[in-house]
């Protein structure tokens, strides 16, 4: 009881230096309750059965797309906020060493000390939890209405009668507070009450052997994830779900590296400080930044995990967008493509073989098959019901493994490599489009791969199927054969691409991948410079004896605010070159994804978004320490120093 006295005492007393661990924990939780929100409207069962509450049109496609754009938003969220969180409670409880060192000298023993650090968690947790709950509530209504207009939730989805977001999200806040401030509330116990009170304004045993070890397994955990998905399933590195996780484990371990990681950056990104700051005031910069180690972390890691995110994954998108283009492109042998319009598609096609100038021809439509697993377990796939094997086989340029697809009949089928069929001749039981169930033979294996992948069978294993793509090889004279190939296609209303142009036209449309992309950004971006804000607040109202000392040794008021200001944006580009280095390694696994599936895809770095978060990092770190720098510089110098 007397503990929880003194935490409560100890709150109130220092509440403007947790101000920002409050915010910190509060909009975390907010922003997180917002998604569970959302993600349990999508999820509501209720919303099948109840005709009073509004349906998917669209049968329940958007609504499954919907449940993965949340609940992917929910765990970016969650994890960005605990990332944050613990840095920020962490620097706090180090900024009171000399505070529980006198808890030490006046009786109290290492058990009541972390109790007391444990205790003001608790409480500080459970006040931030319940602020981020309640404004998490008021903004869910407005979140699914801006997801609604962008078209990336059904429309009309409303907010339902589910119990469980927000005491999920207020558990998740009281387990992210009470996690990140035990490592420093059992540092702050194991120290005695003289050494706690010597090396009070030092930073020493940051780097202890447990947060190495843990940050080298971390590491560890990434590589290996990637290596034994390069050597057995490449492609699962390009999937959405793959690349949003893959960066946590990247950042996790250089959040708990930045010790080690931190002071070598210092001091090669401090050289590149202005002139006026080159002398005795930038040693001092990078003396500083490289000392104040628990500082420079909580300051810098906003900054890593706003950069690192926003490179992975405006990266990743781009990359494997890239990737899928180039291997269309390298798929597609045709000079013309032709789309029916409606109507019987014979005659078509028979006044396109006409054409003097059609050296193959290949027409495909689509249609629904069913690959039966060893289990009797029937799972659907996309497949193309082809019409001529031999003119498949000279226009598709599949990526074969083995087989051949011009050997491609009505007793077989060619089928990628991911179904687990992978010898030629093997015989794999199928469900037909109308139900129908017969055994076809493997005529040819597919190299797995980005792009339309799928099955192929002849018309006769596609009942109901309608040709909708003719494939065209001009042998000479193309210009008048194109020519005759429009003429032949014009009293059908047939339309005739060229290759380029119906590469143009089937690409993927991405404006809805990059409004998810945009949703799962702005809130990180957003809650991380309001921590980066909070943070650098709290750390400049925390140095104000030792910015007093400096005006005592000679140095102007101006001066000081620019070696804090000088200081902050260094740190801050110190997380930022983190986040790029770690930005790179991810991208760079992706890469090796596809270079090991054999696809011509460039290299794409996402320079504009990163640039664009790096930069305002570091304007906003510059924005935020300046006038917390006057501010602390207040008061006499003699009475700051003396306190």
């Amino acid at each position: 009881m007397r503990m929880l006295r003194i935490a409560l005492k100890s709150l109130r007393a220092r509440r403007v230096s947790l101000l920002g661990a409050f915010l910190a924990l509060a909009l975390g939780v907010a922003t997180t309750a917002a998604m569970l929100l959302g993600l349990a409207a999508a999820t509501d069962p209720a919303r099948a059965t109840d005709p009073a509450r509004p349906t998917d049109p669209a049968g329940g496609d958007d609504l499954t797309a919907a449940v993965a754009t949340l609940g992917t938003a929910a765990g970016v969220s969650a994890f960005v906020s605990a990332f944050v969180v613990a840095s920020t409670y962490s620097f706090a409880v180090a900024q009171r060493r000399r505070e529980l060192g006198l808890l030490r000298l006046a009786g109290a023993t290492r058990p009541q000390v972390r109790r007391t650090v444990l205790t003001e968690a608790l409480l500080l947790g459970a006040a931030a939890s319940a602020t981020g709950c309640l404004l998490g509530r008021l903004a869910a209504p407005a979140l699914l209405r801006w997801l609604s207009g962008a078209g990336l939730v059904p429309p009309g989805l409303v907010l339902g009668p589910a119990g469980w977001p927000l005491p999920t999200a207020f558990g998740t806040g009281l387990l992210v507070a009470l996690a990140g401030v035990h490592a420093a509330a059992r540092r702050a116990g194991r120290t005695g009450p003289l050494d706690a009170l010597r090396a009070a304004d030092l930073d020493t045993g940051v780097l202890t052997t447990g947060r190495l070890l843990t940050g080298l397994g971390l590491l560890l955990t990434a590589a290996a994830l990637t290596g034994a998905a390069l050597a057995t399933d490449p492609a699962d590195l390009l999937h959405r779900k793959t690349w949003t996780t893959q960066p946590m484990w990247l950042i996790a371990s250089a959040g708990l590296l930045s010790p080690l990681l931190a002071p070598p950056l210092v001091r090669v990104l401090g050289r590149a400080l202005p002139a006026r700051l080159t002398g005795y005031a930038g040693r001092l910069v990078r003396a500083n930044a490289a000392a104040a180690l628990r500082r420079t972390g909580a300051v810098a890691a906003p900054v890593l995990v706003a950069v690192a995110l926003t490179g992975s994954l405006a990266g990743a998108l781009d990359t494997v967008g890239a990737a899928r283009s180039a291997e269309q492109r390298a798929r597609t042998g045709a000079d013309l493509v032709v789309v029916p319009a409606a109507g019987p598609v014979g005659p078509l096609l028979g006044a396109l073989r006409a054409v003097p100038g059609v050296a193959a021809l290949s027409a495909t439509g689509p249609t629904a098959l069913s690959v039966v697993e060893p289990d009797g377990v029937a799972v659907r796939s996309e497949a193309r019901a082809v019409t001529d094997p031999a003119g498949l086989a000279a226009l598709s340029r599949l990526p074969l493994l083995a087989g051949s697809a011009a050997a491609l009949d009505d007793d077989s089928l060619v089928l990628p490599a991911e179904w687990g069929h992978t010898t030629v001749g093997e015989p794999v039981p199928v469900v037909r489009a109308d139900g129908s169930r017969t055994t076809l033979r493997v005529a040819a294996v597919l190299r797995d791969g980005l792009a339309d992948n799928g099955l192929y069978v002849t018309a006769a294993n596609a009942p109901g199927t309608r040709t909708d793509r003719v494939d065209l090889r001009l042998s000479t004279l193309r210009a008048a054969a194109a020519a005759d190939v429009r003429a032949a296609a014009r009293p059908y209303d047939a339309t005739v691409f060229t290759r380029e142009e119906w590469l143009a036209a089937s690409a993927p449309d991405r404006r809805t991948t990059r409004q998810r992309l945009l949703f799962l950004l702005v809130p990180v971006v957003g809650y991380t410079g309001i921590a980066l804000a909070n943070t650098l607040l709290m750390a400049t109202a925390d140095r104000r004896r030792e910015l007093a000392l400096l005006r005592l040794a000679g140095a102007s008021r101006a001066q000081v605010v620019r070696l804090v200001t000088a200081e902050a944006v260094l740190v801050a580009a110190v997380g930022a070159v983190l986040g790029g280095v770690l930005t790179a390694v991810q991208l760079g696994s992706l890469r090796a994804a596809i270079a090991v599936l054999g696809v011509p895809a460039p290299f794409v770095l996402p320079w504009r978004p990163v640039g664009a978060v790096a930069v305002g990092a570091l304007l906003l770190a510059a924005v935020c320490a300046a006038p917390a720098a006057v501010w602390a510089l207040r008061r006499g110098s003699v009475d700051a120093a003396a306190r």
